[in-house]
């Protein structure tokens, strides 16, 4: 199955159980409500920002997590805002339940960033998929019934009633975003809006985004300068919303 099939196969809708069964087929139709739609577009979301990682960090083949016996992570759905607490109550359970030889790592994805705020850069910790977690374990009645239900979470990624693994690839792509030792850029304006230079010989210009190089970081702001417009690439950090 080719890998934009698979993405597309992850971002189906999450898994909400009929029952205490792994498996179990829904014969009846439901009318989608705001809320089941906006969670297939959140999944929608997590498939895209996977397929980004995977082409800003493309690993070697002798660097591809290798699965070992019949483990897989799995993207499980969570409340938005509570995935460290979903993640806490899901480490509790496996030791109360003993489900260390079932479910193996529970991962909330994230990267520091680097955001510009009145003029000031500040480091923060974002979440790569709000509302989501990862979880490696041995899928089985036993696991899926821990994960499934542990407070906070509200169903697993998959096609249909079955939880979808995510390819090594993909895991091992987001495993090095997460390592990653250079913040992201947070990128809060775009093309035809209005920004303040914050630094450099143009500090204080106010001027509109003409362009933005996203792989290089840049951004050209047109500034009026001796009654002409003017083009000035800059680094994104050297300019803010005004």
């Amino acid at each position: 199955m080719g890998q934009k099939a698979k993405l597309t196969e992850i971002a189906a809708e999450a898994v909400e159980p009929q029952s205490e069964e792994l498996v179990q087929e829904s014969e009846s139709e439901t009318t989608k409500t705001p809320a089941a739609t906006s969670q297939a577009e959140e999944e929608q979301d997590i498939a895209v920002e996977i397929a980004k990682l995977q082409t800003e960090a493309t690993p070697e083949k002798d660097d591809i997590v290798a699965p070992q016996d019949d483990r897989a992570w799995y993207v499980v759905h969570c409340y938005s805002g509570h995935e460290n607490k979903v993640k806490y109550n899901l480490e509790q359970r496996i030791e109360t339940m003993q489900l260390h030889d079932q479910i193996f790592q529970t991962v909330v994805p994230t990267e520091d960033e680097i955001e510009v705020r009145g003029g000031k850069r500040r480091t923060v910790e974002r979440r790569v998929f709000p509302g989501y977690i990862l979880v490696q374990m041995t899928l089985n009645d036993d696991s899926w019934y821990a994960v499934r239900n542990t407070p906070g979470v509200t169903g697993f990624v998959g096609m249909g009633n079955k939880p979808t693994p995510l390819r090594p690839e993909e895991v091992q792509a987001i495993l090095k975003r997460m390592e990653s030792d250079a913040p992201k850029i947070k990128v809060t304006f775009k093309k035809g809006q209005k920004v303040r230079i914050i630094d450099g010989p143009f500090n204080e210009f106010i001027g509109m985004v003409d362009e933005l190089d996203m792989e290089r970081a840049k951004v050209r702001v047109m500034v009026s300068f001796f009654g002409r417009e003017t083009p000035v690439e800059l680094d994104f950090l050297q300019v803010e919303k005004t």
